[in-house]
């Protein structure tokens, strides 16, 4: 008797095994496919209904673009598992709660089974009560041309308001990420704000970032961005950002090879692929005339997952989190991101990488502009502006994307104790901003910096 190969679904909740059978048409096969789709179905249901008790999600911004492309995803179980009933805590402005009226009837026409209810509100004390999660993406929105400087003065008194709420009706348990821009220096406030939750269970959101890395190195590859791991982006969620491939592996036709033997053009990948990746976001707003709204709900979907799963053995992620105690020199008490590995919900920075020069100037840069752009404080300090013709300074780069774009300057700095240098923009040195005092200068000075002693403020 002649015989065939065919794929026989085994059921209920079997894998697919190749056997040898009399052949099947398809119609049988894909009945019995659909049979044990459906038998697994309604017994994950079942079980869900017997065993899982609802967590508590906040999404803020709620009515905003990004929430509309976010609340979907996190619904329908793919952030928090197969398995997890949800309760959808819906917080925007007062203005916009005709429009959340809306997002919500979208929510309830989508009859997906594992959210069991939705709590739409412009009441704080509603909206944190009790959170097992909160995701917090509204903020001041960023616009085209918009310094990161004016968003930190608009979103400081939003984010002390949310960490006070967290600190006051949340759980203490609760896992907080910070979306809205300028994300490292607002999840940092939100933390100083909510001192009864341990800084551990703040994050702020680089995986975007991470991302697109990623996906740039794959595209240049020619494959999935599945088959590309371990980017890193350290530093501030801004252009000075430092997206860096010296740790990433590349699967190429199942070889494993290093990001730079894979694509064999080291030029490209300390030049265009980072500014690429800096820029991003302005480019985006820039096509759009709107900031990212897809691509940062899949961002804000990969990191939730990854904080309730945890990351893959052998695989680190990207995230902004507490730099106390890294190995990295980077000052403590930042919102700073770091590759990190992640179990049982807590995430753990990934020590002892190999660092080298390129890298270690280019995490300075980033660094000293996360530093400058922690939460200003109410003392104010004078600069002591001096002029020097010597081009020789070591100091580290903060926002010359401020410069590069031929803007005028409104630089951020912090206290110090050491002698201020003010060159010309010819002498082509490196900005740190270094004291709590806003300076404007022309566009063809620059504020340097010469740091001996260092204070955090």
């Amino acid at each position: 008797m002649k015989t065939t190969t065919t794929w026989i679904l085994k059921l209920p909740f079997g894998d697919c095994k190749c056997r040898n059978q009399k052949s099947l048409n398809t119609s049988d096969l894909w009945l019995e496919r659909q049979v044990g789709e459906t038998e697994k179905r309604e017994g994950r249901l079942a079980c869900l209904g017997s065993m899982a008790e609802p967590i508590r999600v906040l999404v803020t911004g709620a009515a905003g673009q990004i929430a509309y492309s976010l609340l979907f995803s996190i619904a329908k179980g793919d952030v928090f598992g197969q398995d997890q009933p949800i309760i959808l805590l819906l917080l925007d402005i007062t203005p916009m709660l005709p429009v959340l009226e809306g997002v919500v009837m979208e929510l309830q026409d989508c009859a997906l089974p594992l959210l069991k209810e939705i709590i739409p509100t412009d009441k704080e004390e509603v909206a944190f009560k009790d959170l097992d999660a909160a995701i917090l993406v509204g903020s001041m929105p960023r616009k085209e041309g918009m310094e990161r400087k004016d968003l930190l003065k608009a979103n400081v008194a939003i984010f002390k308001n949310q960490g006070a709420a967290l600190d006051k009706y949340a759980k203490k348990t609760v896992k907080v990420l910070v979306v809205g821009n300028p994300a490292n220096t607002n999840c940092l406030v939100a933390a100083k704000s909510a001192p009864s939750i341990p800084k551990e269970n703040f994050s702020c959101l680089t995986r975007l970032d991470h991302n697109r890395a990623r996906s740039q190195v794959a595209m240049r590859c020619g494959i999935p961005a599945t088959q590309v791991k371990n980017v890193i982006i350290w530093g501030n969620h801004s252009s000075t950002q430092y997206p860096d491939v010296h740790h990433c592996k590349v699967n190429m036709s199942g070889s494993e090879l290093t990001c730079f033997d894979a694509i064999k053009d080291d030029d490209w990948l300390k030049g265009d692929f980072i500014t690429t990746v800096q820029q991003r976001g302005a480019a985006v707003i820039k096509a759009r005339k709107l900031s990212s709204a897809m691509s940062a709900a899949k961002a804000i979907c990969d990191h939730m997952r990854d904080i309730w799963s945890g990351t893959h053995e052998g695989e680190f992620t990207s995230m902004g989190v507490y730099s106390t105690g890294n190995s990295y020199g980077v000052p403590e008490d930042l919102i700073y991101s770091f590759p990190v590995q992640i179990q049982n919900k807590t995430w753990k920075i990934v020590d002892s990488l190999a660092i080298n020069d390129f890298s270690k100037s280019k995490m300075s840069m980033t660094r000293a502009c996360t530093a400058a752009l922690r939460q200003p404080q109410n003392s104010r300090c004078t600069p002591v502006m001096k002029h020097s013709t010597s081009p020789s300074i070591t100091v580290c780069l903060c926002v010359s994307e401020l410069v590069l774009m031929g803007v005028k300057l409104h630089l951020y700095v912090k206290r110090c104790e050491s002698d201020c240098y003010c060159y010309s923009r010819s002498q082509k040195c490196v900005i740190l901003l270094t004291t709590y005092d806003w300076v404007s200068l022309s566009q063809k000075q620059l504020l340097y910096v010469m740091m001996h002693k260092y204070h955090s403020p």
